[in-house]
């Protein structure tokens, strides 16, 4: 099969696409022919070395979309010709979705409705988990007003949108341009903040009738954690998923006395619980079209390493996916 690997840690010209061996599936596996792959953050962060190599040889790219081709032991044969999403595909294993196949547990190849296409699907594995749970989590945002950091980006752009699903009663979010302002507000957010030209401890007050909001979900805790005592109502929460620097610095006293709380997560940790929450409220949603997508661009496969430079150079507004 034509797949992407790298075997060690660098930039992407250590990215090689090639030939290699087509995976078969083991029991309780799926053998998915990939139609797509999304290319997401952490995919050039891990490859750079952020998490050290595990493996002699990594095979990148958690997201991906295509068709079941063959079944392990142990899984129901109809579901071979099955269209279906993956998460987690490369996560604790060597060999993600940068391939024209891959071998995974069948329950991490979720079926996928008929109206949903394999470009959006490759986006739903940890951009769509990660703002679904982002505003799920600790009792969610029904009735609630609710702050979206990076409100144009692919994990933000859905997030505005599930907010507005569930209820939330009035949605923000900071941007960083007009663009990608008008991308937001397409999403359904009530109004933006450029963090920027603005101040945005002064600007969500103002915007929400002199009070801090119910919710942050944030991607960069490390500038937001400051902010957080004068942007949340007392009692807020904060459901972290990112962070630009190693640390985040939180002043105790006023965090105390507003009594809010930051809620730390990884979608790649989700509990079954809590992943079947997320995977089966995502299904109703596709299934019944309320979902937008934002697939900025499609590459080839073989342009692989073009497309982790241009993720890291933030280069589209959007999720970049590759053709398998």
């Amino acid at each position: 099969m034509k797949a992407v690997w790298y075997d060690r840690n660098g930039g992407s010209e250590v990215l090689t696409f090639g030939e290699l061996p087509t995976p078969s599936p083991g029991p309780g596996e799926v053998l998915v022919r990939l139609a797509t792959s999304g290319v997401n953050p952490s995919d050039w962060k891990t490859r750079r070395g952020s998490r050290p190599m595990a493996y002699p040889r990594v095979v990148p790219h958690s997201d991906g979309a295509g068709t079941v081709e063959a079944v392990g032991e142990g899984v129901d044969r109809a579901r071979i010709g099955q269209r279906v999403w993956i998460w987690n595909g490369q996560w604790k294993r060597p060999s993600g979705t940068a391939a024209e196949y891959i071998a995974l547990p069948a329950i991490q190849a979720v079926p996928l409705p008929d109206n949903t296409p394999f470009d959006a699907a490759a986006c739903l594995g940890i951009p769509a988990l990660t703002a679904l749970h982002g505003v799920l989590t600790d009792g969610g945002v029904t009735g609630r007003t609710v702050l979206v950091t990076g409100g144009a980006g692919s994990v933000g752009h859905y997030a505005i949108q599930f907010a507005r699903l569930l209820g939330a009663r009035r949605v923000l979010a900071t941007v960083s341009s007009e663009a990608k302002a008008a991308h937001a507000l397409a999403a359904g957010a009530d109004a933006t903040i450029d963090y920027k030209r603005e101040d945005v401890a002064e600007r969500v007050p103002a915007l929400n009738g002199g009070a801090g909001v119910d919710r942050v979900v944030d991607i960069d805790l490390s500038t937001t954690a400051p902010l957080l005592p004068g942007i949340l109502a007392p009692g807020g929460l904060c459901a972290a998923y990112g962070s630009n620097g190693p640390a985040a610095t939180l002043q105790f006293g006023p965090a105390i006395m507003r009594g809010i709380a930051v809620r730390w997560f990884i979608v790649y940790e989700l509990d079954a619980a809590q992943r079947a929450t997320a995977v089966g409220t995502l299904d109703a949603w596709l299934r019944a079209g309320l979902v937008r997508h934002a697939v900025a661009a499609r590459v080839p496969l073989a342009d692989c390493a073009a497309a982790h430079d241009a993720v890291e150079a933030g280069k589209y507004m959007g999720n970049l996916v590759l053709d398998c």
